[in-house]
């Protein structure tokens, strides 16, 4: 077997996954280079097979055996691509974790990704899902994607627009297992040069920043005042098994809002995607029906967050989405609102 990547077979997945579930895949596929691709992907054992990128295992739930090949990619390097002075371009490879990604950038006096700090999972992960958190998401700020096309068999550079971003979509997302991401390129601002307008807006930011006696904050403030209130809220996954948010934030007709808020005055409403839609928060709805903290053995919603599905022990992932699916239930039966899951779901459907 090449140095470059590396075949296990009958792998365990319990370890590689933030739920903490007991999965197995027939094999797992460790890349440490991106050149190396196309020749571990030609392998006997790996052809014609299924094949789940794994990004760090923080943003699904297996609830059941993965159906194929895993693969997980090991190059994780981050630099400056192209210094503009006023911006920065700055590249990173997908097995990079995302969080790492941001304090680095934060610490090149490089702003932008602040709003996302904490968030679990790989940086190849981030496109797929668009992640976001605080009023901004990942999409804003990737200029470009790397990835080598599986249906066209080459290399491919997909610039913003072709990335197709949405809320938690992107064509990555609509065309499953096309792509392989390798490595991004972001732009993001100078502090010092750029004097940058801070994303403080979203609800509990400001108060944190003025809990820490800030005053003037700066990029890095913003960040910690985040990592603080994700910290109070969201359990350690190290801890105990979760994927952060499980449910998007469903969007719905405005004429459905305007009645569900004239109905139940305190329901926050937001700005959708289009004029004509609202976006409503999860969070609320669940706890609106009284299943925030709810537990069915070892699977259970958290009582610190309603958004977020928690495995407590030995829970498997088939009862985590027996759960969810009641949830989402009960959600449906009381606001006529559907909830969809943030993470994919492998062996089973929603």
């Amino acid at each position: 077997m090449s140095a470059l990547f590396h075949l296990q077979r009958d792998a365990d997945l319990s370890a590689r996954n933030t739920f903490r579930v007991a999965a197995r895949a027939p094999w797992l596929l460790r890349v440490n280079q991106a050149t190396a691709l196309p020749e571990a992907l030609a392998l006997e054992q790996v052809r014609g097979q299924p094949l789940l990128v794994l990004g760090g295992g923080s943003n699904l739930l297996f609830a059941g055996d993965a159906p194929g090949v895993v693969m997980e990619l090991g190059a994780a390097r981050i630099g400056i691509a192209e210094d503009r002075g006023a911006s920065v371009r700055v590249r990173a490879e997908a097995g990079a974790a995302w969080h790492e990604l941001v304090m680095w950038s934060l610490g090149q006096g490089l702003c932008g990704l602040e709003n996302l700090a904490l968030i679990p999972g790989s940086v190849g992960a981030a496109p797929i899902q668009n992640i976001g958190a605080y009023g901004v998401e990942a999409g804003m700020h990737i200029v470009a994607v790397d990835a080598w096309d599986r249906q066209q068999a080459r290399w491919l550079r997909l610039d913003r627009d072709a990335c197709a971003f949405g809320y938690r979509d992107s064509v990555f997302k609509q065309h499953p297992g096309r792509w392989i991401i390798t490595a991004l390129e972001l732009e993001l601002a100078r502090e010092e040069r750029a004097a940058p307008a801070l994303q403080l807006g979203y609800a509990g930011v400001e108060a944190e920043l003025a809990a820490m006696g800030v005053t003037s904050p700066r990029a890095r403030d913003v960040a910690a005042a985040i990592i603080r209130v994700r910290q109070r809220k969201l359990p350690d996954p190290l801890v105990t098994g979760n994927a952060g948010s499980f449910f998007k934030n469903p969007l719905v007709p405005a004429p459905q809002a305007a009645a569900l808020q004239a109905a139940h005055p305190q329901l926050p409403v937001f700005p959708g995607t289009t004029a004509d839609t609202r976006k409503l928060p999860a969070a609320w709805l669940i706890e609106a029906c009284g299943v925030k903290g709810m537990r069915e053995g070892d699977a259970g919603i958290s009582a610190a967050h309603a958004l977020v599905l928690v495995n407590h022990g030995t829970a498997s992932g088939a009862q985590l989405l027996a759960l969810a699916r009641q949830v989402a239930a009960t959600v449906q039966a009381r606001f006529d609102v559907a909830l969809e899951p943030e993470p994919g779901i492998i062996g089973a459907q929603w």
